[in-house]
């Protein structure tokens, strides 16, 4: 099958909404010509972002399916949309396949794309297909808009700010982890029938926090910085406190976690904190906000049902991260988590 058979194979049925899953408004082209072609609201900032998946690096046989990998693709830039406080509007998929790869497992990527779309009303609107020499790869680039002066930035934490999340952390992590160590073809289970499934769908079907983006970038004053955590807590909370000058305190005894991610830890002789901390792929908010109004702020993230909690403050000194212990002692955080070139 030639490139255009291929492309005309994956995006048959969907002009109508310019070859996605939403019949999002502002397309005036889609796929089929040398560009996408769309009409940017009026009063709006225009966000974009990119994020490519590299077979060996960022998924293997045994811990995703095709589907699911299309899916993360499309999630991995829709949650980078949404930590800026912005509506996800369009994509681009570009695609790198290796010989042998078969048309129906292409399919099945794109058809994870296409459901991830459908449900942040995304229009994939066109994008690239190329051979690879060895593996396969994805990249999805993605387009949002936010009101003037409203997106939320990494850099806007102030010292006396509390520290929150907008739900349980490490369950991804943890989820990869199971999946690393019981290494079986992904594509012939039955993913609710293995233990932790709960944990392996965290890892393969994030959901991106739009709702909780959209909120706290809506209301004046309801938080200041924001970040998603694609790289683990630890990495995302060194990010805001280095942008922003400021020392990020984390307090273990209030950062929450989740019962499956206890009883994977306590089986495998891991410390749960170590998969929330370092672990990432979860696509949940940390950010900061004005301490005075974190009830306000909590409940506003609740109706936009998210489970959210304050897991520390902002203090002013050296940028960094320190985590007080449920013993009482500070520890230093390190700079760390997934990072492609340590």
């Amino acid at each position: 099958m030639d490139e255009f058979a291929l492309i005309r194979r994956l995006t048959a049925g969907r002009a109508d909404a310019g070859a996605g899953g939403s019949k999002r408004t502002g397309v005036v082209v889609g796929v089929g010509d040398d560009a996408a072609v769309v009409e940017p609201a009026p009063g709006k900032h225009m966000v974009l972002t990119c994020d490519t998946m590299v077979e060996t690096v960022h998924f293997l046989p045994w811990t995703m399916r095709d589907e699911d990998t299309g899916w993360k693709a499309m999630a991995s830039n829709i949650s980078d949309l949404a930590a800026m406080g912005a509506e996800p509007l369009y994509a681009l998929a570009a695609i790198s396949v290796p010989r042998g790869f078969s048309a129906e497992r292409a399919e099945r990527l794109y058809e994870g794309l296409y459901a991830c779309a459908a449900k942040y009303g995304v229009a994939l609107i066109g994008g690239d297909t190329t051979s690879s020499p060895q593996h396969f790869v994805v990249t999805v680039t993605a387009v949002g808009s936010v009101e003037r002066e409203r997106a939320l930035l990494r850099s806007a934490a102030k010292a006396g700010d509390v520290v929150f999340v907008t739900g349980a952390l490490g369950l991804s992590s943890a989820g990869l982890d199971y999946l690393m160590r019981r290494r079986l073809p992904a594509e012939q289970e039955v993913e609710g029938d293995l233990p932790y499934a709960e944990l392996i769908r965290a890892h393969r079907r994030p959901d991106p926090q739009v709702a909780a983006g959209r909120v706290l970038a809506m209301s004046v004053g309801l938080a200041h910085a924001l970040n998603d955590i694609s790289d683990g807590l630890a990495s995302e909370a060194w990010e805001i406190a280095e942008a922003s000058g400021v020392r990020i305190a984390l307090d273990a005894s209030v950062i929450p976690v989740d019962g499956a991610l206890a009883r994977y830890a306590a089986d495998v002789g891991r410390d749960a904190l170590d998969f929330i901390l370092y672990g990432g792929e979860d696509y949940q908010l940390v950010g900061t906000a004005p301490r005075k109004g974190a009830n306000a702020l909590l409940a506003a993230l609740a109706d936009a049902g998210c489970a959210p909690a304050v897991i520390g403050e902002v203090r002013e000194g050296e940028p960094g991260v320190e985590l007080l212990t449920a013993d009482g002692r500070v520890e230093a955080v390190a700079k760390r988590g997934y990072n492609h070139f340590a």
